[in-house]
């Protein structure tokens, strides 16, 4: 069993999808959730479906303040009304006392909570899968890179510009062992569409997870039938099998509001180049 926490958004359905596949996946033990910017609706949505698993685990909010639900429509029409919930201890403090060497955190949001928690000197993870970055030309070899990505060297990417020193925090600190950024120039050729859909129905009668999956993208595929990008699912199913990808050892820089990456040794962070797709499907359905 892996030794797994959570720092996730709501405002995508594909983060909901991972805290799915989490809770119920084989290889996994869900030891916290964390949550940017973390409204009592987006802490109400993260209990109310622990609960479903039989789970109670620690729940940690950014900004329990935030004035906005910061929760999509999809999850309410799907699964049902939220109710708010303020039983949650501050972000940061949830990871400091939740992650250790052999912890993996993967983060699926704005790196607000994490870099906090690098404030204290006693936290430490072992290792971080991170949604997010930029490999492009010179990382990635030209028949690998998608279409709409050809030669470029940067490209904006949300959540390392949604805090930006955090970000370089992250990427500068020896509190954590490992860094892999699960990036968009992989993630944008990832797709839930009716053929994983019907994958996933295959798995649906032995697993809690794969029917609430299911329930939820087939009320998206009626409206969006192009089918839904896999950002923060192919994240954490890296996390749980790093074969799933081929990668890059790299350093991660900024330029004019874009991040970029450039080959290097001994950074202890690695980028996704490109994915086997069928390891990815088995790890996901693996519930």
């Amino acid at each position: 069993m892996l030794d797994i926490v959570l720092d996730m958004e709501t405002q995508d359905p594909d983060d909901y999808l991972t805290l799915l596949l989490l809770l119920g996946h084989q290889q996994v033990r869900l030891k916290a959730v964390t949550i940017t910017p973390g409204s009592p609706y987006q802490v109400g949505l993260v209990r109310r479906t622990s609960a479903l698993f039989g789970r109670d685990i620690p729940v940690g909010a950014y900004n329990l303040q935030h004035p906005k639900t910061c929760v999509s429509t999809w999850h309410e029409k799907v699964y049902g009304k939220i109710e708010p919930s303020e039983q949650a201890s501050e972000g940061s403090e949830v990871l400091i006392a939740c992650c250790d060497e052999n912890t993996i955190l993967i983060t699926g949001a704005p790196l607000k909570n994490v870099g906090k928690a690098l404030d204290s000197p006693t936290f430490r993870v072992g290792c971080l899968v991170a949604q997010g970055g930029f490999a492009g030309e010179g990382v990635v070899p030209t028949a690998w890179q998608l279409e709409k990505f050809k030669g470029k060297l940067t490209c904006p990417t949300f959540n390392l510009n949604g805090d930006v020193p955090s970000a370089f925090k992250v990427l500068a600190t020896d509190q954590i062992g490992t860094r892999y950024f699960v990036s968009k120039n992989v993630c944008h050729g990832v797709h839930y569409d009716s053929a994983m859909h019907a994958i996933v129905g295959e798995f649906r009668e032995r697993s809690l997870s794969m029917r609430m999956i299911y329930k939820g993208m087939n009320a998206y595929l009626q409206g969006n039938a192009e089918g839904k990008k896999m950002h923060d699912p192919l994240a954490a199913c890296c996390a749980i099998d790093r074969s799933i990808g081929e990668w890059a050892e790299v350093e991660l820089f900024r330029e004019k509001g874009e991040w970029g990456s450039r080959l290097a040794d001994n950074t202890r962070t690695w980028i996704i180049t490109r994915y086997d797709h069928e390891k990815f499907v088995r790890t996901f359905t693996d519930c």
